[in-house]
């Protein structure tokens, strides 16, 4: 299942939308217990979502995941630490993985759902690969 938000100012070119969509399903059905993926800007908006399951309630995942990210990285300053990566978050039933992608024109990240089964080490290898692809992708682009 997949659903794309519609046009509006704050989203990346639809070329740029398109190689993260590829990525993003490529990790739904390389990685055996990822449930879940969306693409969403770093302002709260979501872009994409694929998923082996129920509908998400995509408007709010992608809110409170930006919020989520920001927050983690005023913490990490006041720290001292600097770029905040991923996020891990291990419940009873599961995993979320929230990951930056920070393209230089059009940030976003990446909220991957797992089972608890997931081997972390090749979902996190697999969403840095992914990101990486895509900040390059991002170059190429200016802002509007």
């Amino acid at each position: 299942m997949l659903s794309v938000a519609p046009k509006n100012q704050r989203m990346a070119p639809e070329e740029l939308i398109n190689v993260a969509k590829a990525e993003a399903h490529d990790i739904l059905m390389n990685i055996r217990s990822v449930t879940s993926i969306m693409i969403c800007s770093t302002d709260g908006f979501a872009l994409a979502t694929f998923t082996k399951k129920e509908k998400l309630n995509d408007s709010k995942i992608a809110a409170v995941s930006s919020s989520i990210l920001a927050m983690m990285s005023a913490f990490l300053n006041e720290i001292n630490l600097t770029g905040c990566h991923s996020i891990n978050l291990d419940a009873d039933n599961g995993k979320a993985i929230l990951t930056s992608i920070a393209g230089p024109h059009h940030p976003m990240l990446f909220v991957t759902l797992c089972n608890k089964d997931v081997l972390l080490g090749q979902l996190l290898y697999s969403l840095k690969s992914a990101s990486n692809t895509i900040i390059e992708a991002d170059k190429k682009y200016t802002p509007n």
